[in-house]
């Protein structure tokens, strides 16, 4: 009995670190000034062409599985900006280089939900890293993944109405 037990806990001592480092692998990314903020790279998103100074501008940062894009709640970090001028800049701090995918969109009457009209059509600009094309549908992640890399990055994204 008691060489089962212990045959037991040494098959499942490296399942258990192995789900471990798995969960450590995930990127993660916060605000450049949140006190939890990590070490690696710092990315600055700017974001143009707000048709008019209102509202915010929701910044959000997923990670490099293409399934968690724009899926509900499963970003690495969101910011909402306030703005007081056509353009705002967010600064993200990532865990690691590696391979991210960004969606804005400017909530002019800051209710933080992305409103459309009755037929589904967007009433609110918006954006996707790399300027993702739109033209019919959402861009797919291959479209708006970038790699970012060590160190400081830029992107800008312009808004689309």
């Amino acid at each position: 009995m008691r060489l089962a037990v212990l045959a037991l806990l040494f098959l499942a001592v490296p399942l258990l670190a192995g789900a471990g480092l798995a969960r450590a692998a995930e990127p993660r990314a916060t605000a450049c000034a949140a006190p939890e903020a990590p070490a690696g790279p710092r990315l600055r998103v700017t974001v143009t062409g707000a048709r008019r100074v209102a509202g915010n501008v929701t910044v959000t940062i997923y990670g490099p599985r293409a399934e968690a894009f724009l899926a509900r709640r499963a970003y690495l970090a969101r910011q909402r900006i306030m703005l007081r001028a056509p353009s705002v800049e967010a600064c993200f701090a990532l865990s690691a280089p590696g391979d991210y995918a960004i969606a804005v969109y400017h909530d002019e009457n800051n209710d933080h939900d992305f409103n459309r009209n009755l037929i589904g059509i967007p009433a609110e600009g918006y954006g996707f890293s790399n300027d993702a094309p739109t033209t019919i549908g959402l861009p797919s992640f291959s479209d708006v993944r970038f790699t970012a890399p060590p160190g400081e990055s830029r992107m800008t994204i312009r808004l689309r109405y």
